[in-house]
């Protein structure tokens, strides 16, 4: 029995900081948040919507977020740190 290719940690954190869904719902839910405790709700909502364009872009048969399959919580954790950032960035810098 071989055991499968270890997961490229580098391919999980580019694939969660640069998913550009994370981005621009994180920051667009941040601007609109009145207050500070929901920016988590805002992180949560931008990760899920991160995990589902990766969804859709490995059903499509792009070979890039293929690579991170089997890292999906991994993933879904750094697109959830990296939308609080984008979120408290929102909330701060660009109030509604």
């Amino acid at each position: 029995m071989t055991l499968p290719p270890p997961i490229d940690l580098t391919a999980v954190l580019m694939t969660a900081l640069l998913n550009p869904a994370v981005i621009v719902v994180a920051f667009w839910m941040g601007r609109y948040a009145d207050q500070r405790h929901k920016i988590p709700v805002a992180a949560f909502a931008a990760a899920l919507a991160g995990s589902v364009v990766i969804y859709i872009a490995v059903r499509l048969g792009m070979t890039g977020p293929a690579q991170v399959g089997r890292a999906a919580a991994g993933v879904f954790i750094a697109q959830f740190l990296a939308a609080l950032v984008w979120a408290y960035l929102g909330y701060r810098l660009f109030p509604k």
